[in-house]
């Protein structure tokens, strides 16, 4: 992109005075940003899996009226390890037990209550709740007195929803420091054998981890105002492989400079200006991407969406004005001890330019062959399943989900998740008697009115588990049902309605932003490309390879994580990453074919443009897919399955698309009548190419 103002810009940021300049500048930004943020609390996921305006979270507003209704509990399992039938003596000592933890804990412990087959005992603790954190806290002191009095033989553990979220909470501890040295790590490795060169893989390490942490700070300021939830270890990942993508394409553009100008700080000006619409063109791709997450109804969703498009804004920034001053302050001698020299010699065709040049000879053929592999992966959709039970959601056992599962063994699963329904006055015992028509009912039973309103209020205990799709199929059987019955305006909540509501709820965010997003992308080539119809085919290439990585993940995240379902968060998090990072690189190579072919036939800037931009993309494909995979480090499943899906896309993307898909398409258009790009003149003519030069970097050598 040639204009004044790039021209201007490019000088002052590369020039003696001016790097100094705007480094100082940036530094002092910088400073400023760390001084007054550092302080403010890190932002967390959403503690709440309520649905705003669902008929469970009503319900859950409107059980507040029950006097009891400050009380949090949590359930005790005890039992034998080895499945023995509990003795009257180990009862004995349960009650026991219980008395002590009243009287130390001041928490309510009911009786036991005995499994059919006398093998487990459950008991509730309840207790005035004053918060998450204190409910919590009151958790671990139950864990911690029973650790220390339970009978000897007997297995205590405790569960419950404060226990899932203590659990929760404590998988994540120290996690971010681990997946952010992971993430260091990965990076730090790879840009090493990129450059070769001891020094060089530090600068844009370093400017990259402040973009990182300038990042985090400032969505933690976002959180409170804007009232955000999201996981910030998804941030960092993202503004890591993003940025050092940036990164990679810069600083390789600046060594293909090197090799033309005696003057280094001219070549980096010159690599500046030609690698400044691919960043923006790339960056604003995935930005506003994100940005339609905003749309989003569930709060970690909308939540990450904003903060990552925020992000990916700052890493873009510190590349392009940060980075650059510092490379022009550093000289070429940073690329020791491979220093790129002016010369004048031909390099050679890369791996990358011979595998397009092979391609392009049979292009219909390798099209076709290659679009059949990506369609039957993406087949595998076919058979992929959404939606993880409440026991899956963690990766390692925990003691919450490991009672859960004793739970089940023992005692009918809905007794651990009742269902709660609020009815009209004077309609519970219609309500009632619909209710236990219902397949998948145990029993329905009416309890008191609420004392405000006056609502009927019907407890149900199914005999699914809550999170598992026969759980859902019964909470939307019970609201056809009750529809069924005139004048109740039933209203269906408790747990395994608050679950099917934020599945539905997640469903709905994925078919309401994976069509914005496809259309952003479409528009953005549009832009890159000036012509509707090479967009079109990019988008659907692009759109074809996100669906054969979530499918091919799925397959493989199957036999990894031993489930057979996909988290309901993952298709729609997965989509958003694939498809907004899979169009960098079509807008990397795309934007390079399209210069090329302004100076040479188009299959030449075809080959021309796989060659130069091989390695550079090849490192960033790699980059990226090291640092998604790093989230696979953590223990929640949802962040796992995430990880390998986005890692394997983009992986798919780097060496199967852009390297081999791309350049059958491109030739193919330009068989066509219709030219393959939108600027003036004949992309296809061949006056001075014999005079070209492919001159390429021993990056990409």
């Amino acid at each position: 992109m040639k204009s004044p103002v790039l021209t201007s810009v490019a000088n002052s940021l590369t020039s003696r005075r001016g790097a100094r300049l705007w480094l100082l500048g940036a530094l002092a930004v910088i400073l400023a940003v760390f001084g007054l943020l550092s302080s403010i609390p890190a932002a967390e996921r959403s503690t709440s899996s309520l649905v705003a305006g669902s008929d469970s979270a009503t319900v859950a507003k409107l059980l507040e009226q029950i006097p009891d209704s400050g009380k949090e509990s949590a359930l005790l399992v005890a039992g034998h390890p080895d499945q023995q039938q509990l003795s009257n003596t180990d009862l004995a000592g349960l009650n026991k037990l219980s008395s002590k933890l009243s009287n130390e804990l001041n928490v309510e412990i009911s009786k036991p209550l005995v499994s059919e087959d006398g093998k487990l005992s459950l008991l509730t603790a309840s207790w005035d709740s004053a918060g998450t954190d204190a409910d919590r806290a009151m958790v671990t002191d139950l864990r911690e007195q029973i650790s220390t009095d339970a009978n000897a033989g007997i297995l205590i553990e405790v569960s419950g929803a404060p226990a899932f979220g203590l659990d929760l909470s404590a998988t994540f501890a120290g996690a971010d420091f681990t997946l952010l040295a992971v993430t260091i790590g990965i990076v730090a490795v790879l840009l090493i054998l990129t450059y070769r060169s001891p020094i060089l893989w530090l600068i844009p390490l370093a400017v990259v981890g402040l973009a990182d942490r300038s990042a985090s700070l400032i969505a933690n300021a976002l959180s409170e105002p804007f009232n955000l939830h999201f996981d910030s270890g998804v941030l960092s990942v993202l503004v890591f492989g993003a940025g050092t993508n940036y990164a990679l394409l810069l600083i390789s553009r600046y060594r293909d400079e090197l090799h033309q100008h005696t003057d280094h700080r001219a070549a980096l000006a010159s690599a500046w200006r030609n690698s400044f619409e691919a960043i923006v063109s790339s960056n604003l791709t995935v930005v506003l991407a994100l940005a339609t997450m905003a749309l989003a109804v569930m709060e970690d969703t909308r939540g990450l969406g904003i903060v990552c498009a925020v992000g990916l804004l700052i890493a873009a920034g510190f590349n392009l004005f940060v980075l650059t001053p510092v490379m022009a302050l550093c000289g070429r001698k940073v690329f020791w001890p491979l220093v790129p020299r002016p010369d004048h010699e031909t390099a050679k065709r890369s791996i990358w330019g011979k595998a397009a040049a092979a391609v392009i000879k049979r292009p219909v053929v390798n099209l076709s062959a290659l679009v059949l592999i990506l369609g039957i992966l993406a087949s595998a959709l076919g058979a992929t399943s959404v939606g993880l039970r409440q026991t899956e959601q963690f990766r390692t056992a925990t003691e919450s989900t490991s009672a859960t599962q004793r739970l089940a063994e023992h005692f009918p699963v809905g007794e651990t998740a009742p269902i709660t329904v609020l009815a009209s006055p004077g309609t519970g015992e219609a309500v009632t008697t619909a209710a236990k028509a219902v397949q998948g009912v145990e029993r329905a039973t009416q309890l008191p009115a609420l004392p405000d309103s006056g609502s009927d209020r019907i407890m149900i205990i199914g005999n699914s588990e809550s999170g598992s799709p026969e759980s859902f199929e019964l909470i939307k059987s019970l609201r056809t049902e009750f529809e069924q019955v005139p004048g109740t305006e039933a209203l269906v909540g408790g747990t395994i309605a608050e679950a099917y509501d934020s599945h539905q709820s997640h469903l709905r965010d994925f078919l309401v932003i994976a069509p914005l997003i496809l259309l952003v992308c479409l528009i953005m080539l549009w832009i890159v490309t000036g012509k509707f119809r090479t967009a079109l085919l990019l988008s659907l290439t692009n759109l074809l390879s996100a669906a054969a990585a979530v499918g091919l993940g799925s397959l493989i995240g199957s036999m990894v994580f031993d489930t057979s379902a996909l988290d309901v968060q993952v298709p729609l998090l997965a989509f958003v990453f694939l498809v907004a990072l899979g169009v960098d690189y079509t807008i990397f190579l795309t934007q390079r074919v399209k210069q090329d072919a302004l100076r040479m036939p188009l299959a030449d800037a075809i080959i021309n443009a796989t060659s130069r931009t091989g390695t550079v993309i090849t490192s960033a494909g790699v980059v990226l897919a090291g640092v998604f995979a790093a989230l696979s480090s953590l223990p929640l499943m949802v962040l796992g399955q995430l990880g390998l899906i986005v890692g394997l896309g983009v992986l798919m993307d780097t060496f199967v698309v852009r390297t081999l898909l791309l350049p059958a398409l491109f030739i193919l258009l330009g068989r066509t009548k219709s030219p393959v790009f939108g600027y003036r003149g004949n992309s296809n003519t061949k006056e001075n190419s014999s005079n070209t030069k492919l001159i390429e970097s021993e990056t990409h050598a």
